[in-house]
């Protein structure tokens, strides 16, 4: 009996080195992106109408004084050359020295980023912990008066400025009500009583164990995370619900009604887990705009963070300060688009087949 020879599989690549190969091209995608933003933010401090030495030493310096820091700052290198030193001093994570503070910059952000990521971190809580439920519940009762309440207040939110939301809840619940804390991120009374160790005041507090501290910390925090988790609430709920309807339409939903199933079971157990990776990829996002998008909130509450740092930055001219900032900001996206890709490949096994 003759022997049948079956030809070889062709060689496939084993899992090691398709994992090798997608982490080869993320981290050169996100060498290629930061290097992009760098040379934009370099050429654009390049281009604006400011002069960093005069921003230095002022009008009335003499022209001696005014050679020596333009010397001293490498001005008087060729822009290629400059680029290549301001690389370099990018890879030591050195931003320069900040006009406004006198401080490193890479120093300011790091005493600054924690309120804002605190205030953050709570707006999201806030987004996530009632857009979440508002949008399922308007793909339940869709094109009912609950529905409608929904999208018009996620309309609103995103048409009313939110400076001016914070002027008026400034008004009505510190001026007027007395129900909240004012400007700022504590009362002057308690701020001796705070040993910042995190940088986030209220785990810092209650590690203390300084509960009265604990509150009014809680009471300056709570009205500018809720404006600002107003962006969020309404860009959740509203891609929740759009997510939920796609998924109210599927047979699945219909067989399992069929047999008797309760329509809150198919919605709540069902069909919200099959759209928990892209509204975790939403979360994920929003979280990363609300960093951004603080600097009109923390300017209005006089919140000492990340936002008002650049605010001031921009004001005075510092272009080491906005660009460390502008640089620290793209460096977040990156990583918050990172970690949903990674999050996508570990919950969605269709996206593990079609990277294979």
């Amino acid at each position: 009996m003759s022997q049948v020879t079956l030809p070889l599989a062709p060689n496939t690549p084993s899992a090691s080195w398709r994992l090798l190969r997608r982490l080869a091209r993320g981290t050169l995608s996100v060498v290629c992106t930061l290097l992009g933003l760098s040379a934009l933010t370099f050429f654009i401090g390049r281009l604006l109408p400011i002069d960093p030495v005069v921003a230095i030493i002022g009008d009335n310096a003499s022209q001696e004084a005014y050679d020596n820091m333009f010397h001293q700052l490498g001005l008087d290198q060729p822009l290629w050359q400059q680029f290549i030193d301001y690389i370099w001093q990018l890879l030591h994570l050195d931003f320069g020295m900040a006009l406004t503070t006198s401080h490193p910059v890479a120093q300011d952000i790091a005493r600054v980023f924690p309120a804002t990521l605190e205030l953050a971190t709570v707006a999201a809580v806030i987004g996530v912990g009632l857009g979440i439920p508002a949008g399922v519940l308007a793909a339940m009762y869709r094109n009912t008066w609950f529905d409608h309440l929904i999208r018009f207040v996620g309309l609103l939110s995103y048409s009313t400025p939110h400076f001016w939301l914070g002027l008026m809840g400034l008004l009505l619940f510190y001026a007027t009500l007395g129900w909240t804390g004012g400007p700022g991120r504590i009362d002057f009374l308690y701020e001796f009583d705070l040993q910042p160790v995190t940088g986030f005041w209220l785990i810092d507090s209650a590690l203390s164990g300084k509960w009265a501290v604990f509150r009014n910390v809680f009471s300056h925090l709570i009205l500018p995370a809720s404006i600002l988790g107003l962006s969020a609430l309404a860009y959740i709920s509203r891609m929740t619900r759009s997510f939920m309807l796609e998924q109210l339409s599927q047979e699945y939903i219909i067989t399992a009604r069929v047999k008797g199933l309760s329509w809150a079971r198919c919605v709540w157990i069902h069909a919200l887990r099959n759209i928990a990776v892209p509204t975790l990829t939403v979360v994920a996002l929003s979280w990363a705009f609300l960093l951004e998008g603080a600097v009109l909130t923390e300017t209005v509450f006089a919140w000492p963070g990340f936002g008002r740092y650049l605010t001031n930055a921009l004001l005075a001219g510092d272009m080491n300060a906005v660009v460390g900032c502008t640089l620290l900001t793209g460096a977040i996206f990156v990583a918050i688009n990172l970690l949903c890709d990674l999050l996508y490949r570990l919950f969605d096994p269709r996206t593990r087949q079609e990277g294979a």
